[in-house]
């Protein structure tokens, strides 16, 4: 299997598009289109390498319709429903300053500005209002923190951390419902 850290995940399959093997697919591109310029795109385990042709777009949710180089039929399209497509991170632009690539930012250590441990980054997501680091704690639940320059202060690839700045209440542990009188 191909290091992580040397390949980057561009997309993943969803729902299959009409009977001859198109399928949809979420791009984590800028431009969902763009994810067909990277060359081959291989699976999580790197054992199958796929070339996109991308026939559609999907209006205002980031996902494309594409063909995969090798599916045929609907069955086959159905069968790669949530498979990761993932690019060499060679194929890449390089980043602009304060640019990072989702894959970089997982697996940085999270501390506070007091230099406390808070936990590791484990995902990013986007859930249509920008992007949200997902910490998992040593104690506790994970959380969600903004990934704007106010909550994440500082990015440090090179020593392995982000400094989180959480907004107030973040950290606080969760409140029992208030119960209202019978």
């Amino acid at each position: 299997m191909t290091a992580e850290k040397d390949r980057v995940c561009m997309g993943v399959v969803g729902a299959p598009h009409g009977v001859r093997g198109a399928v949809r697919i979420k791009a984590f591109t800028d431009d969902p289109e763009a994810i067909a310029r990277y060359g081959a795109l291989e699976d999580e385990s790197a054992a199958k390498r796929f070339t996109l042709r991308v026939i559609g777009k999907v209006k205002g949710d980031g996902m494309v319709i594409a063909t995969l180089s090798g599916v045929e039929d609907r069955d086959q399209a159905e069968a790669l429903r949530g498979l990761r497509l993932y690019a060499p991170r060679a194929a890449l632009p390089p980043t602009e300053e304060d640019e990072f690539y989702h894959a970089d930012l997982v697996g940085l250590t999270a501390v506070l500005d007091s230099g406390e441990q808070l936990g590791k980054v484990v995902a990013v997501h986007d859930f249509g209002a920008g992007d949200m680091l997902e910490i998992a704690r040593a104690k506790g639940q994970p959380v969600l923190v903004p990934f704007t320059r106010t909550a994440v202060p500082v990015v440090d690839i090179a020593a392995g951390h982000v400094v989180v700045d959480p907004p107030a209440g973040l950290l606080d542990a969760p409140r029992e419902a208030e119960k209202e009188p019978a």
